[in-house]
Formats: C-alpha cells, sequence, structure tokens
C-alpha cells in the first residue's frame, strides 16, 4: 500500500505519505514533505495499472462502493500485476531449466514446484517486492548463461538490464547482481576455461553490464536526491537520521544494533522465521546437492554454488539490521527470494538424478514437497499478520507454521472464539479485526466487509471458483504434457 500511494502520488495530487501515517512510516524530505523509504522499482511497475484502477474506480457502476476497502484500484492492481508477474516468472523459469538442459518434464516439474512450493506463493497473493525481484533476478540468470554459451552481446544486455532494474526495486539487490557474475565465473571455473579465453570473455563483460549497471545506479541515486535532497545516502541512513531526533534513547548504530549472531542464526533457526521452516524445499535442495554433486555438470555446479552464495549474502547482510526478520511478513522476506531460487531447483534436480540418489532420497523428496505444498497453501488462509499479532500474547518462541494450522482448523471448524482466535484481534482496530476473522480470498473479504452488494460478491465468488477449476484443468493438461515429453 505504500509503494502503491508512491505511485498514486506520480501522476495525481496526492502525497506520497499521508501526514497521520508519521512517525509510523514516511520521513521529511526536500521541502519538509512527507516521503516512503522504499525504491521506485515497484512503484513504476504499478503505474499504467494504477491509472487504469483509479479510472475504473470513478465509474458510476462503483459510486456506492467506493471509498470501501479494498478498493477497486487495489482489486484492478493486484490482480494485474500478480497475474502479469507469475505468467512471465513461469516463462523465464521453464526457459532457464532447457537452458541448463533439463528435460521439459523436468522443467515443468521446476515450474511448479517456485509456483507452488516456496514462498513465492504467499507473495504472489501478499504483494511486497519479491516476486518482482525474483523475476528479474531469475531472467539475469537466463539472459547471462544465453550470452555464456553463445555470445550474443545483446543477451548479455537484457541480462544486465534485469539485473540493473532491480536496483531501482531494492538498492540490496546489488548482491543478485553480484550472485549473476559468480554464476558466470563459476561455469568457467568448473568447465576449466582457459585463462586467455576467460579475461578475454571477462572485458567483455564488463564492457557490456558496466553502463546498464551505472544508468539504473543513477536513477536511483536521482530519485534519492528529489525526495531527500542528496545522492550520496541510501535511505536507511535519511531514516536513521530522523529517527535519532524523534527518540534520541535509540542506539548510537541503529538500525544496525541486533548483535550479529542473533540476526545470522535467526533465518537459520527460529520457529518464527526459520527459512527451512517456511521453504522445505532449500533441505531438499542442499542433500540432493551434496549427495550427488559428483555427477553434476559445470552449470549446475555453477547454479548452486551462486544460489547459495546468495542466501548466505542475504542472510550475513542483514543480519545487524533492527529487524531482521523482515517484520510483519511470512517468514524472512528479505531473503525469502533468495530462498526461493535455491529451494525450487532441488524438484528438477531431484527429477534428473533420482536413480542415483536412491530409494530413500525420493521418498524424502515427495515428503518435503507435500509438506511445502501444505505450508504455502496454509500462508494464504489468512491475513499475514494474524499470527504476528497472536504472539504479542503467546510469547516467544512461536512456531508460527503449526500456528497458522490450528489457525485454519479452529476457523474451519467454527471454533474461533472458544481457541481463542479472534481475541488477539479485538483489541486492533475494525479494519484489521475484519480481515483477521474471514479467509484472506477476495469473495471472502469482500462479503466480510459487508459493504459490496450482494450480486456483486456472488459474481465474484462464481468467478472465483471457476479460476480454480481452470487451474485444475491447466494442471492436468501440463501433466498429460509433461508425461508425453521426453
Amino acid at each position: 500500500m505504500h509503494r502503491l500511494q508512491a505511485t498514486h502520488s506520480f501522476w495525481t495530487s496526492e502525497p506520497a505519505v499521508f501526514p497521520d501515517e508519521y512517525p509510523e512510516f514516511g520521513v521529511h524530505g526536500r521541502g519538509g514533505r512527507l516521503y516512503g523509504w522504499f525504491g521506485i522499482g515497484q512503484s513504476l511497475l504499478m503505474l499504467p495499472v494504477d491509472i487504469l484502477g483509479t479510472s475504473l474506480e470513478r465509474l458510476s457502476l462503483f459510486e456506492d462502493y467506493n471509498g470501501n476497502d479494498p478498493s477497486v484500484r487495489n482489486i484492478v492492481v493486484s490482480f494485474s500485476i500478480n497475474i502479469f508477474l507469475s505468467g512471465l516468472t513461469a516463462l523465464v523459469c521453464f526457459r532457464f531449466l532447457r537452458q541448463l538442459a533439463f528435460t521439459s518434464r523436468q522443467a515443468i516439474a521446476g515450474v511448479l514446484a517456485l509456483l507452488f512450493c516456496t514462498t513465492h506463493l504467499h507473495y504472489t497473493q501478499n504483494m511486497m517486492e519479491n516476486n518482482y525481484i525474483l523475476l528479474l533476478t531469475l531472467t539475469g540468470f537466463s539472459f547471462e548463461y544465453d550470452w555464456l554459451r553463445t555470445g550474443h552481446r545483446r543477451a548479455l544486455g537484457i541480462g544486465a538490464g534485469a539485473f540493473g532494474l532491480n536496483l531501482l526495486t531494492r538498492l540490496t539487490t546489488g548482491m543478485d547482481l553480484i550472485a549473476g557474475a559468480v554464476f558466470v565465473v563459476l561455469v568457467w571455473w568448473y568447465e576449466r576455461v582457459p585463462w586467455r579465453s576467460r579475461a578475454r570473455q571477462a572485458v567483455s563483460y564488463v564492457k557490456t553490464v558496466a553502463p546498464i549497471y551505472g544508468g539504473f545506479f543513477l536513477i536511483d541515486r536521482l530519485y534519492q536526491y528529489y525526495r531527500f535532497g542528496s545522492p550520496f545516502h541510501t535511505y536507511v541512513w535519511v531514516v536513521a537520521q530522523e529517527y535519532h531526533k524523534l527518540n534520541p534513547a535509540l542506539p548510537p548504530d541503529y538500525p544496525w544494533e541486533t548483535p550479529f549472531h542473533v540476526g545470522f542464526l535467526g533465518p537459520l533457526i527460529t520457529p518464527e522465521k526459520s527459512i527451512f521452516l517456511f521453504d522445505p524445499l532449500l533441505g531438499l535442495t542442499l542433500a540432493v546437492a551434496i549427495l550427488g554433486w559428483k555427477s553434476f555438470p559445470a552449470e549446475i555446479k555453477a547454479y548452486l554454488g551462486a544460489s547459495l552464495f546468495l542466501v548466505l549474502a542475504y542472510i550475513s547482510f542483514y543480519a545487524r539490521y533492527t529487524v531482521w526478520s523482515g517484520d510483519f511478513a511470512w517468514g524472512d522476506r528479505y531473503v525469502s527470494t533468495a530462498v526461493e531460487l535455491a529451494a525450487f531447483f532441488s524438484v528438477p534436480l531431484w527429477l534428473r538424478y533420482r536413480a542415483q540418489l536412491g530409494r530413500w532420497v525420493g521418498r524424502a523428496a515427495m515428503g518435503l514437497i507435500a509438506v511445502s505444498a501444505v505450508v504455502q497453501t496454509a500462508s494464504l488462509a489468512f491475513w499475514l499478520p494474524l499470527e504476528i499479532y497472536q504472539m504479542e500474547t503467546l510469547g516467544h518462541p512461536t512456531w508460527v507454521i503449526a500456528l497458522r494450522l490450528k489457525n485454519i482448523v479452529a476457523f474451519a471448524l467454527g471454533r474461533m472464539d472458544q481457541w481463542g482466535l479472534t481475541n488477539y484481534a479485538m483489541s486492533w482496530d475494525p479494519w484489521d479485526y475484519v480481515h483477521i476473522t474471514t479467509w484472506n480470498f477476495l469473495p471472502f473479504v469482500l462479503r466480510r466487509v459487508g459493504e459490496a452488494p450482494s450480486w456483486a460478491v456472488n459474481i465474484i465468488f462464481a468467478v472465483w471458483a471457476t479460476g480454480l477449476v481452470g487451474l485444475g484443468f491447466a494442471l492436468r493438461q501440463l501433466r498429460r504434457v509433461a508425461l508425453e515429453s521426453t
């Protein structure tokens, strides 16, 4: 919503941040105006459909509903962008896996694993920056590998453009950019490319990508200057300066005051945020990599090395950040994208080498795939702050996924009050209460809010049910194609 409001401010007279949101959100910039501290990337992505959604919202058809939540504009933006991103992600993922010599069947399985068995599914419904970042990073890997095999500088330019566009979304995606270069270097290393050839390709690589990365970095700096009057600082620095003025008692090194070991181990072992709990396929990736490493070709080893490097880099970078966990999010949203890139790869890799890996690995793989599908589906059931609110009463540590499954059962059986499901939301504002106490899907939310006419809710239910039937049909067709392919 904060990024969408920034989008809205680009072409309307509305502010980027409303005054009543401060100081919880926003910092003062040039001219004393309030600005958000996010990059411009996702806001630009939403701009065309924000204009479309606003136009639709102003139609007389929605005159009696306009002003309610979820708004017509929000619905249009969320559905349009998320469907667009998911479709492109599926295509790019399939392309990349085929480039790495996986069969069509294995590539289809990899795409389905990414879409339904990693946290990608959750962030399709909860529209943060994660899926956009993943799409661009996966595109970068695919086209830089294309250049590596063909020598076409156009492919390298597209890959570098994808990585560079990521810089506008979140500046820390510079680590994704580095991971792309690591991938290229590791392919050279494992294929034992002669040093002279490496040097010649490296020069060509740098000459192509440097101006592209520099151009996107310049755009980011200009946006920083536009908001805060200086191109030399990050928005984290700006936030730190303002929050120290508001609260002088903050630690001098805020927002980097967390002990490194706390923030480093947190994403690994805490029941609230562990990447192995929220993305169980990551464990399968590690197991398959260890057991089958000697059988892998250079490009597989290179991708595993680059993706696991990226996971470690993100964990290490955010380890000292004041909210290393990503705050209000399903899992650790700062590292989720990197984890997804490593986790989904386990499924096509296991299918390719399952004969060598043995029966027990196969059984474990099937079990982890099933568990992953359950975890990701469960993540969609409720508005994500539900368990975060509950933890304020239950304390820490709390096994969030187990609590989510308990909440689903309680709601399905109509035992919300008896099991305390609604008590945690009662102390919050009415908006929170309404959204926490219903299934977090559009037709149910519209019905729960009670402002949309019944005929509209019924139509949305029909469309939603038709979509589920269509999904089942599409999966059946994919299965048929996969079985027919080699």
